[in-house]
């Protein structure tokens, strides 16, 4: 029994004795490494065996010639650096890993079973030495392990258990980001591929996923996985599995579109497969859309979403009619509400609506009114797609921007949103939409609409974003408000303190010169109110004006002279 014969010999003091054993001169060495190594598969007998000072002479048996105790070694010390941080750090300290990696370079290309074997612990050994541990992960890349290991995997393809290895240790080091500058420089992806094609068994397939996701990170590598033909792969795992209920199925299916959608992050990768439209890998992630497996759905709007980063592909989908399979997908999950797939839709329509010549288009297939049947979500994943879709088809849509504006429902909506403290992302979109209605539409009925919902103040807030993107959208929208409907949003304004806030906006040093610019038009609108005139006399507003007179903005400066006249006459 294992765990009973580990704590004898724990007991006994016989670990203190193998220390002395362990000498390349003994006939004994290979029979006491193979007892460490079998005794150091239990997890409470890691530490004796460093505390027993096994490490240095299992590190220095590495340079022996002997195949038979170097195998029993490399496993002794592989099974001490599993899970355990004294056992990895007193390898380290004994400068193990330099000459298994040494080993490794030496055996790379050699074929026979034993090599192949010896090859097979080197590796665990490395693999449980690095385990999760960043630092001696890094180790081993600044050592040049990867090229090696690189090698390995396309020469030794045929041995399961070698590549397996070669697999988890590539796992284990491709998460760092120095790593896969490294992999860049190798034909990993050509190895990989390969090694995938011949994959039968889902667990082998699983393993290659687990390398390929993290690597699919690089963009370089994200191209030449596509170069070696992976997508071609994952397109028949898609067919094969999209009607299966098998629980293994699914995984795949649901792996493979992932990893699919991972390989259009990268701009040259997205625009090779794409192929102006005409690409077969386009069409058949489009007919993904219409499937009835969420997880297709999810990936094909996931995949609409990145092939329409340009503006030119964003053109020719739209000319082609992808909006339409969108708003479908959209219609099949108001009640259902998957809010993965809603997400990705709405995502994909944001992007889509970017192009000026797209918006026209896609205001008059509907997509607002679709967009507008989400208005119910709680999910502020979909809130945020959803306010930033609708931003993004009204921008000088005048009239799109006018019929949302008088919108109750949606504006009262938004007013709601713009509170939304534990969300900013949704808090800083309502606030965006509100504006963009006014900035839009110059509509007095959209005005008096966000008057009466009570958005005012919010605007007013928006003033003092730290985005100066949004601070400039707000006092456009201001302005609109105070030129166009003062008498309506006098009251609002002035219980929003707009008046103390320009003060200090034109105050501030670090204010962008297109805001202290647009702070000043607004004061020159303003005044045509009589108690907010007042607040601007009671603040001493000539005297920072007149400091901007000589601003090393032109247009700051001019319109400062201008606001000065101003004021100078009302006063």
């Amino acid at each position: 029994s294992d765990m009973e014969t580990s704590e004898k010999i724990q007991k006994s003091g016989v670990l203190q004795v193998f220390a002395s054993l362990l000498t390349p001169q003994s006939s004994c060495t290979a029979k006491v490494a193979n007892i460490i190594a079998e005794v150091a598969r239990n997890e409470f007998m890691r530490n004796p065996c460093v505390d027993a000072g096994l490490i240095p002479p299992l590190v220095q048996l590495l340079n022996c010639k002997d195949q038979e105790v170097l195998l029993q070694t490399g496993r002794a010390l592989g099974n001490i650096c599993y899970d355990s941080h004294e056992g990895r750090n007193a390898v380290d300290h004994a400068g193990g890993a330099h000459i298994v990696v040494d080993h490794l370079r030496s055996l790379c290309s050699k074929t026979d079973p034993a090599s192949e074997k010896l090859l097979t612990v080197f590796c665990g050994m490395l693999m449980n030495y690095s385990n999760e541990n960043d630092t001696l992960q890094s180790q081993l890349i600044n050592m040049g392990v990867i090229p090696t290991l690189v090698k390995l995997l396309g020469i030794h393809c045929q041995n399961a258990a070698l590549t397996e290895m070669c697999l988890v240790a590539f796992g284990n080091l491709a998460e760092l980001e120095s790593s896969k500058e490294q992999f860049a420089y190798t034909n990993i992806a050509e190895e990989l591929v390969k090694l995938f094609k011949k994959q039968i068994e889902h667990d082998k397939k699983e393993m290659i996923f687990e390398v390929l996701a993290p690597l699919a990170e690089n963009d370089v590598i994200k191209l030449q996985l596509v170069e070696a033909g992976l997508v071609e792969c994952l397109l028949e795992i898609v067919q094969k599995t999209v009607d299966s209920d098998k629980e293994d199925d699914i995984a795949e299916l649901k792996t493979a579109s992932d990893l699919m959608v991972l390989l259009l992050l990268g701009d040259e990768s997205m625009q090779k497969l794409f192929e102006g439209g005409k690409g077969s890998v386009f069409q058949r992630v489009l007919s993904w859309i219409p499937s009835n497996s969420h997880q297709l759905q999810l990936a094909g709007a996931l995949a609409i979403a990145n092939f329409a980063r340009n503006d030119g592909n964003c053109i020719h989908m739209v000319d082609n009619g992808i909006v339409q399979k969108l708003m479908d997908l959209l219609d099949r999950h108001v009640e259902d509400g998957n809010v993965t797939v809603q997400h990705a839709a709405l995502s994909a329509l944001r992007n889509l609506a970017i192009p000026v010549v797209n918006k026209a288009k896609m205001l008059s297939a509907g997509v607002a009114e679709a967009v507008l049947k989400f208005l119910r979500s709680e999910m502020p994943p979909v809130q945020f797609k959803l306010l930033g879709t609708l931003r993004m088809l009204i921008d000088a849509q005048a009239e799109a921007a006018e019929q949302l504006g008088k919108n109750v429902k949606l504006v009262e909506r938004l007013v709601e949103w713009c509170e939304a403290k534990d969300h900013a992302g949704v808090m800083g979109e309502s606030n965006r939409l509100l504006s963009a209605l006014i900035r839009h539409s110059k509509s007095k009925d959209v005005i008096r609409t966000i008057v009466q919902s009570g958005g005012i103040k919010h605007l007013v807030t928006m003033a003092t974003s730290e985005h100066v993107i949004m601070q400039n959208e707000a006092l456009v929208a201001l302005a609109l408000i105070a030129a166009l409907e003062l008498v309506t949003a006098e009251k609002d304004l002035e219980n929003a303190q707009l008046v103390q806030i320009l003060h200090r906006l034109l105050s501030d040093d670090r204010s962008a010169p297109e805001i202290k610019y647009n702070s000043m038009v607004l004061i020159c609108a303003l005044i045509g109110s009589e108690p907010l005139q007042k607040e601007v006399q009671s603040m001493a507003f000539l005297e920072v004006i007149s400091k901007l007179r000589s601003h090393e903005n032109k247009t700051v400066a001019q319109q400062a002279s201008l606001t000065e006249q101003r004021l100078a006459v009302e006063s």
